[in-house]
């Protein structure tokens, strides 16, 4: 055996060993960075379907679930009913509307995911005849203001290629 792979391995190891608790404690400060700017996007964002809810039921809207989440992968905001007419609801909270409309954030791969959710709730209820729409909540919560809330009827259809 060479010898000096011998002596070479305890530094090798010091320096892989060094190597993890620097990696560790810069993951440990990464993680603490951005867990603290999520945490306060998703309390605006918690904030913002509560201010919706409250608005919808002003409205005269039954609010029926929130923050549905369906083994298909869909998801949905809020789940209410309009009169005979179930309403899956998008909320899209912002603090400006400096990079467009809040509604303008649903996109085509968002609209799937939410058609999904739809199509689990609708499964869920053994599939009944019932009219259904999609609506986008917009809550701008600007500093010091009272939070505009606007309502976006029939916003978009069932995603291609869901059908129902």
């Amino acid at each position: 055996m060479d010898h000096r792979a011998e002596y070479a391995q305890p530094a090798v190891r010091r320096l892989i060993s060094g190597l993890g608790s620097s990696t560790a404690s810069l993951f440990a400060a990464l993680r603490t960075r951005f867990s603290q700017a999520r945490a306060e996007h998703l309390e605006r964002g918690f904030a913002g379907e509560t201010i919706a809810c409250q608005h919808l039921r002003r409205a005269g809207y039954k609010v029926l679930y929130r923050n549905f989440r369906g083994r298909t992968g869909g998801e949905l905001d809020i789940v209410c009913r309009d009169g005979d007419t179930l309403v899956f609801v998008e909320v899209k909270t912002r603090s400006s509307e400096d990079f467009g409309r809040p509604f303008e954030a649903v996109r085509p791969d968002q609209q799937r995911r939410i058609s999904r959710g739809a199509l689990a709730w609708l499964r869920m209820l053994d599939n009944p005849d019932i009219l259904f729409r999609f609506d986008i909540v917009e809550v701008v919560m600007r500093d010091g203001r009272k939070p505009r809330v606007e309502v976006i009827r029939n916003a978009f259809q069932l995603s291609a290629p869901y059908v129902y």
